[in-house]
């Protein structure tokens, strides 16, 4: 699991290969089962988590106890809950397994030793955290600007590695729409 990280680093910036088992040292390598929570709503939010193979998702329990989902990860992105894991305090979002998922995972202390030990590290997270956040940015934007058949058609053309993988009721959930009204509209699509 830890070649694939390596290889994800050096997509950004340069490692040394004498330097791999050093880095690859401070983190740990976890399965999670389809539907088990790396993350729960109300507790402290420990690791940063590096998906290997899966598929993670992060959602949050609205006023009305239905789960709203905020974000999705796949192979090769990163998912936690930025704030509370910077913060090292309780969460308001659960993260869940999508799928059977291999993750690599650093809790906040090591991260900071890593980051301390090899500053390169600085400019890799700083990209991942820019990204992270334009697509914030983006999905925010198109919740406002798009309608709910427009937001469906942009995601499935912009993240087509998605849509047969993530079940409907949570597409549905992450497009702030019903799963009977995603179904409505991919019948609309295919005919």
């Amino acid at each position: 699991m830890s070649e694939k990280l390596i290889k994800h680093f050096r997509k950004y910036i340069p490692v040394d290969a004498e330097d791999e088992a050093e880095m690859i040292s401070f983190f740990r390598s976890g399965t999670f089962a389809k539907k088990e929570s790396l993350v729960v709503q109300n507790t402290k939010c420990r690791y940063h988590f590096f998906v290997v193979k899966g598929c993670l998702r992060m959602f949050y329990i609205d006023e009305k106890g239905m789960e709203q989902t905020i974000q999705f990860a796949i192979e090769n992105w990163w998912i936690t809950d930025y704030l509370a894991f910077e913060k090292q305090t309780v969460t308001a979002f659960e993260i869940q397994a999508v799928e059977k998922s291999d993750v690599v995972q650093i809790d906040y202390g090591s991260q900071e030793k890593l980051l301390a030990r090899f500053p390169q590290l600085e400019r890799y997270f700083r990209l991942i955290y820019q990204r992270a956040y334009a697509a914030t940015q983006l999905r925010t934007k198109y919740l406002h600007d798009f309608s709910r058949e427009q937001m469906y058609h942009h995601f499935s053309e912009s993240f087509p590695e998605f849509a047969g993988r993530v079940p409907q009721q949570l597409l549905a959930s992450y497009l702030n729409m019903t799963p009977e009204y995603l179904s409505e509209i991919k019948k609309k699509r295919r005919s």
